[in-house]
């Protein structure tokens, strides 16, 4: 039965179809075993993950959230004396849409069809861990956040190159719902608008960023930019 851990949008962690619940402590650790696939000592963990308490009451907490995993969960793990992992064949979805992203924004990388598909978005649409504000985590996620709209604004540029539209619109929404304010997400989704002949939208999508940057930052939007929508507010 496959096992799969979510950490993109929230954790969850299932197997088959079927949701397994974790009390806290299980998904602190299993979450920061999906982060890598290296094996990670036990003492590193501990002092990770329980940072506040003394180092043997942080190591009794590790030992209390791995006996808390019932035999599904324990089959995701790897245990040595002194080290553990996610065994390979745990599905991550933060490893493989940051794989993704990465193959997405390698020039040297031709992007296969199968990354072109509206699975990609979906996958590359949500931040690592939402709500979750230990340190171990916000490195990692502000780094993703940074990755993952890369990834989306040259998705969508793919998919104009390809004459998809509508997928391209979707890509970059997605960059332009998660920071607003981001001129290169707005600016993707203006073209994919222009693109499809979409005037109007192109226009409004622009001046809702042009307003919000000037209310929260009271910047005004840079030349490029504004040389993409130039012939349409002339008119």
């Amino acid at each position: 039965m496959e096992i799969r851990l979510v950490m993109l949008g929230g954790f969850r962690l299932f197997a088959g179809d079927d949701q397994i619940a974790v009390c806290n402590g299980t998904e602190r650790l299993l979450a920061f075993l999906g982060l890598d696939c290296q094996l990670v000592s036990r003492h590193l963990m501990a002092a990770i993950l329980w940072p506040d308490v003394p180092e043997r009451r942080a190591h009794a907490s590790l030992r209390s959230a791995l006996a808390r995993l019932d035999g599904t969960g324990k089959r995701i793990l790897h245990i040595t004396t002194n080290e553990m992992r996610l065994t390979p064949d745990t599905e991550v979805d933060f490893r493989r849409a940051k794989a993704l992203a990465q193959r997405i924004l390698d020039p040297a990388t031709p992007v296969a069809a199968d990354d072109l598909g509206t699975h990609a978005v979906d996958l590359l649409s949500h931040d690592l861990l939402p709500g979750w504000y230990d340190d171990w985590v916000l490195a990692p996620g502000a780094e993703w956040r940074q990755l993952r709209l890369h990834a989306l604004e040259a998705l969508s540029r793919l998919f104009l190159e390809s004459g998809r539209h509508a997928d391209a619109v979707a890509a970059a929404c997605v960059a332009a719902h998660a920071d607003p304010l981001r001129e290169s997400a707005c600016a993707a989704l203006i073209r994919a608008h222009l693109a499809e002949g979409n005037q109007a939208e192109a226009l409004r999508r622009f001046e809702v960023y042009e307003r919000g940057l000037h209310q929260e930052l009271g910047l005004r939007p840079t030349s490029r930019i504004q040389q993409l929508i130039a012939q349409l507010r002339g008119r």
